[in-house]
């Protein structure tokens, strides 16, 4: 490890397993204290991201454990295939409640703390830039917080705030386990790197935007998805 993440504090929420998990692992072994969040019961503490009070006592603990915060990975997501004529409001709001919503109420807490400058980077998805069927409220999250992004780049930015966007592809995690499993070889062989993503690959993108190498960057996409959007869909 090239210890990138030196002296710095992180805050990471969906912590308790997948990229999440691969994320507090990395951002540790580069040298940054890390303050891991998540609903499920885990070694780190609790944060429900569909609550502002959750937010800010999460903020709380790394003010009060390690004096400041200069990084927060908005994580924490949820999938969802539904049908359309089977997609309720509440479907879609449990949805945009989780995956856009809890990173506004993330970064409106962080930013707050962030009294030095700092980087929020939030994970979208290539559903951020296209769609497929039954994913109407999945995509939806994933396009706003895109959108998300490059509004608060702006606003925060006079503050030395970063707000970039990871961009994963197909990543073997427990969220789409159920996409992916008994199909990594297919699925890979179909992509110019000739494998799916695994969670460590996100990980170091993160540490990426979180380091002091992305200093002027900020409002972008990054997208890492082993070349699948190079790719011109075949018709037949």
């Amino acid at each position: 490890m090239s210890g990138a993440l030196d002296g710095k504090v992180a805050l990471i929420s969906g912590a308790a397993r997948g990229q999440g998990r691969a994320e507090v692992e990395r951002f540790r072994a580069e040298g940054a204290r890390v303050v891991a969040g998540d609903v499920l019961d885990h070694d780190g503490i609790h944060l429900d991201v569909t609550s502002a009070e959750s937010w800010e006592a999460a903020v709380q603990v790394a003010l009060q454990e390690y004096g400041r915060l200069d990084v927060l990975v908005n994580n924490a997501g949820i999938y969802s295939v539904i049908a359309w004529d089977d997609l309720t409001e509440a479907d879609f709001r449990r949805v945009l409640d989780v995956n856009l919503v809890g990173p506004f109420l993330g970064t409106k807490a962080a930013a707050q703390a962030m009294t030095a400058g700092g980087s929020i980077i939030n994970v979208s998805s290539l559903n951020g830039v296209s769609s497929h069927p039954g994913t109407a409220a999945y995509t939806s999250s994933k396009f706003g917080i895109r959108g998300l992004t490059r509004a608060a780049a702006l606003d925060l930015g006079p503050r030395g705030i970063r707000v970039n966007t990871i961009l994963p592809g197909v990543i073997k995690t427990p969220m789409i386990a159920g996409a992916v499993e008994g199909r990594e070889e297919l699925l890979g062989a179909g992509l110019p790197l000739g494998r799916i993503g695994q969670a460590p690959d996100i990980a170091s993108a993160a540490v990426f935007f979180a380091s002091d190498e992305s200093a002027w960057i900020t409002g972008t996409d990054l997208i890492v998805d082993g070349g699948q959007t190079a790719q011109t869909p075949r018709l037949m």
